[in-house]
């Protein structure tokens, strides 16, 4: 399997699993229970959920008070980007898809 396929496959399941995460913490807090730390849904938007993060902000109405979720979702967002732009253009450098 190509690795671009490999990440595009990746960050499509990080992504719905952090969706997911998001709408499971949504349903806590209205609930009252515990909840899943702000750190883990944080980090699982730097490392490629960002995608999944933004949309679950939206759709759920979770988190859109706290401005750093909406930055780090971006600055997940925008990795994400430079990623896939570099492995771009390191495979029509070497001619070969990574």
């Amino acid at each position: 399997m190509d690795f671009s396929i490999f990440a595009l496959i990746f960050v499509f399941l990080i992504s719905v699993v952090t969706f997911v995460l998001y709408g499971v913490d949504k349903h806590l807090a209205v609930n009252g229970k515990r909840r899943i730390s702000e750190m883990t849904l944080l980090v699982l938007g730097i490392v490629g959920g960002a995608p999944g993060g933004l949309l679950a902000m939206q759709h759920f109405r979770h988190k859109t008070r706290h401005k750093y979720f909406y930055v780090v979702n971006f600055i997940g967002l925008g990795l994400l980007i430079v990623f896939f732009v570099v492995l771009f253009i390191v495979s029509r450098k070497t001619g070969r898809t990574m």
